[in-house]
């Protein structure tokens, strides 16, 4: 399953009050392991820069005077996004702002069915602590020491770190043997090890197969490898 993470940083707090996007960066992962494939921006917010935000990002308005509006990036980012859920720590404040955008430029806004909110699946999991970014980089033993400032790209490749954490599918990736999964009665049982979606061509050939045979010949009237000549 194709799923992307998704950061923004803003000018400020509130898109209906004139604070605009400035930078968007987005991870791509496929079941659930980065692919490497990102998209990153920075956008003019045709505005001012708020010392507040400033100090959040570090993104100036000398910066991001000569960078591109949103409606010259808008189709680029969409075509990445695609029809993926997207996975945004705490996604309402992201989504706002790219939806106030697409509504400035006469676009369609994305759904907010699209939305894996990983705050909120943090506080589930970790209810009664805090759980910002830096706070779940320390608790999954994921290194944030590059995170001086706020960065769109470098804080989704962060997110997708904690994501797969979150989730627990970075132990499913190692599990080997066997999987446990709940039973209707409420116990545990095991299901067979998860296969390739595309199982590994056969290494053996026909003359390696007969070299065996040929070999097994050799051993006597009852090799016990002639319980397994079928398989081979």
């Amino acid at each position: 399953m194709r799923e992307i993470v998704l950061d923004t940083e803003t000018t400020g707090l509130d898109p209906l009050r004139g604070d605009r996007l400035v930078e968007i960066g987005c991870i791509e992962i496929y079941n659930r392991m980065p692919t490497g494939q990102s998209f990153h921006r920075y956008i003019n917010p045709e505005r001012d820069m708020p010392a507040e935000a400033f100090a959040v990002h570090g993104l100036s308005s000398a910066f991001l005077a000569s960078k591109p509006l949103f409606l010259e990036v808008v189709d680029e980012f969409l075509a990445f996004i695609g029809e993926a859920p997207l996975v945004i720590h705490n996604a309402s404040f992201d989504i706002s702002f790219i939806n106030a955008e697409l509504d400035r430029i006469k676009r369609q806004p994305i759904s907010r069915e699209r939305l894996v909110d990983t705050l909120l699946l943090a506080r589930r999991k970790h209810p009664g602590v805090s759980n910002k970014l830096d706070d779940l980089c320390s608790r999954y033993a994921i290194d944030n020491s590059r995170r001086t400032k706020h960065g769109a790209l470098l804080d989704a490749e962060l997110l997708a770190e904690v994501y797969i954490d979150l989730i627990g599918a970075r132990q499913s990736q190692l599990v080997l043997a066997s999987e446990l999964r709940a039973t209707p009665t409420g116990g545990f049982g095991e299901t067979p090890r998860r296969q390739r979606e595309a199982p590994l061509a056969p290494r053996l050939t026909d003359a390696d197969r007969e070299a065996h045979r040929a070999f097994v010949a050799t051993l006597g009237d009852k090799p016990i490898w002639n319980e397994f000549l079928g398989t081979v």
